[in-house]
């Protein structure tokens, strides 16, 4: 990766923050144990750790939101000397910046008000919006992104909300900008704009911390990877070199080492079986059958037709040809709610936008498949919803103060766990999982795996399509590539090689 550190004033491997032995004590919590860590000009430096590993009190420090009980934070050589809101205000001068997983867009303002919000340029008390907008173009055009800057941030993507959010902090000469899982709800092709935008900021002489649990981003965007666990600084690892199963181990530590060989319960009894399905233009024929107990994956590049067949199965989209049958019976037009009664489930890729509604709570998430069995006389039950919701919450493992706390509040993990439970309860026998691990961290993940696992054992069939071909291997009994319209390929346990997986989704006739 090619540097011109010269645009902001720093010669390329200097060392633009460090943090020196610091320590961080909350009430019951040692959050940070003695971190060492710093970050060069042009470099993008991934950190990694699942959550309580320290990632975000480490960050903290950078910015000057927090003050080490012991140890010391140096920004552009010279340490952080104040506390407060002091502090805070001195690593911002002296160029850190920070975007947060959670954009902090106004849908209703233009890209310029967004950048500057807060921050008008002014002149005789009046802001002054022909220059305001001309430096807004030229910090979005700096990331590749040729949009007007008086267009409302409504009308955006969300990758071009993500990179108007990178746009901003790129204002005022950075020295280091922080991402905290800047692609963790945006599909591949989009994710692709803001690894792009990572390269040109490091290009720029800017140090990159890339927070991350996408490793195949990671591998593609950084050198190197630092790893927490319980408040320390594990190891720092060189990307290319490190086996993505040593970096889950150096993680998760001891609890890596109870991961159990993955046991097949698949029976014979067919309960799925799809007859050359085409929906053009991303499907031509396919073809695939699905056991009882079986966890079927399905791999493939981003746009091949993975969610399309998903949810062509489940009766969301209408197909042009083929048939499916379900337990031998053909279905001539499934339909969504048809397909529920025939016991199917299906979780969406965008679980912010179409899996939850964040203001209700993990009860009514949970239970709305079948708001029926929570009634009495045909009006809902209190003592009903509160007994149902926590048996799903307990069967799911789901981290909630209560069952009526908003969806919205929990991790992405615990959501996804919701999401799916919501299947659970309604006691559908075959799942349609699509991305149900996107935006996790990798202790969720395993939870996730272990929740998919136990569902099969119980004679429930599960299609689980993932852009992580690394946890194929984790939790699939089979694995089918998709590739130019069919299914191309298939790995069976415990013979599924990520490595010959991902060639096969690649390769082109």
């Amino acid at each position: 990766m090619s540097t011109a550190a010269a645009t902001q004033g720093v010669s390329a491997g200097t060392i633009v923050a460090s943090l020196q032995n610091c320590t961080k004590r909350y009430p019951g919590v040692l959050a940070l144990d003695g971190a060492s860590f710093q970050v060069a000009a042009g470099e993008v430096r991934a950190l990694l750790g699942k959550n309580g590993a320290g990632k975000s009190t480490l960050i903290r420090m950078l910015t000057g939101a927090e003050t080490p009980d012991t140890g010391e934070v140096e920004i552009d050589g010279r340490p952080l000397a104040h506390s407060g809101s002091v502090r805070a205000a001195e690593a911002y001068g002296r160029g850190v910046r920070v975007v947060y997983q959670e954009l902090s867009l106004v849908p209703g303002m233009t890209l310029a008000e967004n950048l500057f919000l807060g921050r008008w340029p002014t002149g005789a008390g009046v802001i002054k919006g022909r220059q305001m907008e001309a430096e807004a173009e030229a910090a979005l055009k700096r990331l590749g992104l040729d949009l007007p800057a008086n267009r409302l941030v409504a009308g955006l993507s969300p990758a071009e909300r993500q990179l108007v959010e990178i746009a901003r902090v790129l204002l005022g000469k950075p020295k280091l900008v922080i991402l905290d899982e800047p692609t963790s709800s945006l599909a591949a092709a989009e994710a692709e704009k803001v690894i792009e935008a990572v390269a040109r900021i490091a290009a720029e002489g800017i140090g990159v911390i890339y927070v991350s649990h996408r490793m195949n981003e990671i591998r593609r965007i950084a050198r190197s990877a630092t790893i927490m666990r319980d408040g320390r600084i594990i190891d720092t690892v060189d990307v290319a070199g490190a086996d993505t199963r040593e970096i889950v181990r150096l993680m998760l530590g001891a609890e890596a080492d109870a991961a159990t060989a993955l046991t097949s319960r698949a029976r014979e009894k067919v309960v799925l079986e799809v007859k050359d399905l085409s929906l053009p233009p991303k499907l031509s024929s396919v073809s695939f059958k699905l056991h009882e107990g079986e966890v079927l994956g399905i791999a493939g590049l981003l746009g091949t037709g993975r969610t399309e067949l998903l949810q062509a199965i489940m009766g969301v989209r209408d197909f042009k040809a083929g048939t499916i049958n379900v337990d031998g019976a053909p279905v001539r037009k499934p339909g969504y709610h048809a397909m529920m009664k025939r016991g199917f489930g299906y979780t969406p890729e965008n679980r912010k936008d179409e899996g939850i509604v964040p203001l209700l709570g993990v009860d009514e998430n949970a239970l709305m498949t079948d708001f029926p069995a929570v009634s009495s006389g045909g009006i809902l039950s209190s003592s009903k919803i509160s007994a149902a919701a926590r048996a799903v919450i307990e069967r799911l493992h789901v981290k909630a103060a209560r069952t009526d706390t908003p969806i919205g509040t929990l991790s992405g993990g615990n959501q996804q766990k919701v999401v799916i439970g919501r299947w659970v309860h309604a006691g559908s026998r075959v799942l349609l999982l699509d991305e149900p691990t996107r935006g996790v961290d990798v202790e969720a993940k395993a939870q996730i795996y272990a929740i998919i696992r136990d569902l099969a054992a119980e004679g429930r069939s599960i299609i689980f399509v993932s852009s992580e071909i690394e946890e194929l291997p984790l939790v699939c009994d089979r694995v089918l590539v998709l590739r130019d319209g069919e299914l191309q390929e298939e790995f069976t346990s415990p013979n599924i090689d990520q490595d010959a997986v991902m060639a096969a989704c690649i390769t082109s006739h």
